[in-house]
C-alpha cells in the first residue's frame, strides 16, 4: 500500500520504520527535514508539503505534537485536505482533542474521505518493536481496511465507536499513566532517602502488586541517569489538560490527576524540563 506519514518524531520514526519493514511505500514529510533522515535512509520518500503527501497516498497517516499542529497539517493552505484524494483514508494517530477528531471526520467527508482518530500508547520501545497498543474510533469501514496496517505497527489494536472515541480511550491511558508516573517518582524519593538499595527495590517491586509498565520501563533510565525521551514531558503535559478539559465538560472531578498536572507543569513550565522524557519528573523533586 502506498502510505504517507507526517511526523517522524520519536513515535513516528519507530511507526515509519515498521511501515518500511511490512512492505510499504512511504512518502513522509516533517516540519524539520533533518528529523527524517532516518526513516528517509531506510527507504521512505520525501514530499515537501502535506498535501504533496496526500496526492501520493492511499492511506495517510499522522503524528505531530499538538492539536493545533493537528489542525495546520489537515486544514493549511499546503494541508492534507488540499491534495487528497477520494476514496483515501486519513488516519490521525497525535493524542489530540475528541472535538478536533469530530471536526475533522466531518471535512473529510466533505471531501468523500474516511478518517480514524487512533492515538498509541507503548512509547518509544513500543512504536520500536511494534508492539503499540492502539486506540481507534471514526468510520468502521475505514478501521477495517486500515486494521491489517495497524496489526504491523502494533500488538492490540481496538475498535471504540465514532469520532473522538479513540481519543477518548487515550485520556483514560493518560489518567492511569498520571497516576503510574507520580507513583514511581515518589516510590524512587522514598526509597533513597531510606538509604535503600535502588536497583534491589525495583526487583522486589517488579515482581508484587506494585509490578507496572512505567516502572519497568522508565526506573532503569532514572537509575542510569537517562532522561531522553520515550514520551517527552511537555506532550504529557498537553494531554494531561485536555483529560482534564474533558473531565470537566462531563462534570467529574478528578484530583489525582490534577495533582499529576500540576507536577508536570512545575517540570515543564517553572523547570523547563519539556523536552526530557516523562520520567525525568523525578528532577522536579531535587529542587
Amino acid at each position: 500500500m502506498q502510505i504517507g506519514f507526517i511526523g517522524t518524531g520519536v513515535m513516528g520514526t519507530g511507526i515509519v520504520l515498521n511501515l518500511l519493514k511490512a512492505g510499504h511505500s512511504v512518502v513522509v514529510y516533517n516540519r524539520t527535514k533533518a528529523h527524517a533522515a532516518t526513516v528517509l535512509d531506510a527507504g521512505a520518500t520525501w514530499a515537501e508539503t502535506p498535501a504533496a503527501v496526500a496526492q501520493q497516498s492511499q492511506l495517510v497517516m499522522t503524528m505531530v505534537g499538538y492539536p493545533s499542529d493537528v489542525e495546520e497539517v489537515y486544514t493549511g493552505e499546503q494541508g492534507i485536505f488540499a491534495g487528497i484524494q477520494a476514496g483515501s483514508i486519513v488516519v490521525d494517530m497525535t493524542t489530540s482533542t475528541p472535538a478536533l477528531a469530530v471536526k475533522l471526520i466531518g471535512l473529510a467527508h466533505d471531501h468523500d474521505v474516511q478518517a480514524l482518530d487512533a492515538p498509541v500508547s507503548g512509547g518509544d520501545v513500543g512504536a520500536q518493536n511494534a508492539t503499540l497498543t492502539v486506540m481507534v474510533g471514526g468510520d468502521q469501514a475505514a478501521y477495517d481496511r486500515v486494521l491489517p496496517v495497524f496489526q504491523q505497527v502494533g500488538q492490540r489494536v481496538n475498535y471504540f465507536g465514532g469520532a473522538g472515541k479513540g481519543q477518548h480511550t487515550k485520556m483514560a491511558n493518560q489518567i492511569m499513566i498520571a497516576g503510574t508516573m507520580t507513583g514511581l517518582t515518589e516510590m524512587l524519593v522514598y526509597a533513597k532517602a531510606a538509604e535503600l538499595d535502588l536497583p534491589q527495590v525495583l526487583e522486589t517491586l517488579s515482581s508484587g502488586g506494585a509490578d507496572n509498565w512505567s516502572m519497568d520501563n522508565y526506573v532503569p533510565r532514572i537509575l542510569k541517569g537517562d532522561y531522553t525521551p520515550g514520551f517527552f514531558a511537555k506532550h504529557f503535559l498537553k494531554d494531561l489538560r485536555i483529560a482534564l478539559q474533558e473531565a470537566d465538560r462531563m462534570g467529574l472531578n478528578l484530583p489525582a490527576t490534577k495533582q499529576a498536572k500540576l507536577l508536570y507543569e512545575a517540570m515543564v513550565d517553572d523547570f523547563g524540563l519539556g523536552n526530557d522524557g516523562t520520567q525525568g519528573l523525578i528532577k522536579t523533586y531535587e529542587h
